[in-house]
């Protein structure tokens, strides 16, 4: 096995054992215990943490790296904006008779979830890069780039705990059938459905993001307070 492979496994094994809670949320990533823990030397573990960092999954501290805590009320004042930029793609296609969605961005992306639901992956966490995607494209194929320029800081931030939102079989068929629905229904040009549609997904995403992230959050102050 290469470095290179060695080091994505790693990534890819730490990023799943700190989303699903293997890994104590107020617990220290120190180097050492997680190359015994993965039986690997320091140096692919070094590299996964520098990834899992930037990725925003875990957060420097005062003593070294841990998972990340999200702030609560930071999240919902970002999911209020992304829903406020994500209906507005909608809502200024419905205001103008003359425009309608661009079938050359948003028709690749659906035939993407066409594949999607005829052969579903597994739950995995990095399914939020898939998902990023599709609102992008969609938002895009509206006409306003900038809009589209500004979700994809929005997607940046929230990133890290709307990855919760991947781990079950359920809540990854339910995110590929609602991104069909509401594809077709833009590009057929039925505005309010398509909105109804959006805001729904959206909404039943972020209880489900919330309520993981309000469990991470609890444990995590459960591990600082039996090391205070």
């Amino acid at each position: 096995m290469t470095k290179a492979s060695l080091g994505e496994q790693v990534y890819l094994s730490l990023r799943d054992d700190l989303m699903t809670g293997a890994i104590p949320p107020g617990g220290r990533l120190g180097e050492e215990k997680l190359a015994e823990a993965y039986n690997v030397s320091r140096t692919p573990v070094r590299e996964a943490l520098a990834r899992l960092l930037a990725d925003g999954l875990i957060q420097r501290d005062r003593d070294g790296l841990y998972p990340y805590r999200p702030r609560l009320d930071e999240l919902a004042s970002l999911y209020e904006l992304r829903i406020t930029l994500e209906l507005r793609g909608l809502e200024r296609v419905r205001e103008d008779e003359e425009l309608t969605h661009d079938a050359d961005i948003l028709g690749p992306e659906l035939d993407r979830w066409y594949a999607l639901r005829q052969q579903q992956p597994a739950p995995d966490a990095g399914f939020v890069v898939l998902d990023e995607q599709f609102h992008t494209a969609l938002l895009a194929a509206s006409g306003n780039q900038a809009l589209a320029d500004a979700l994809t800081n929005v997607n940046a931030r929230v990133r890290p705990v709307r990855m919760f939102d991947y781990l079950t079989p359920d809540r990854m068929s339910a995110t590929i059938e609602e991104h069909i629905q509401v594809a077709e229904l833009a590009l057929d040009r039925k505005i309010d459905e398509a909105r109804t549609t959006l805001l729904r997904h959206i909404s039943e995403s972020r209880e489900v993001v919330i309520e993981r992230a309000q469990q991470a959050l609890s444990l995590a102050k459960m591990a600082w307070a039996v090391r205070d």
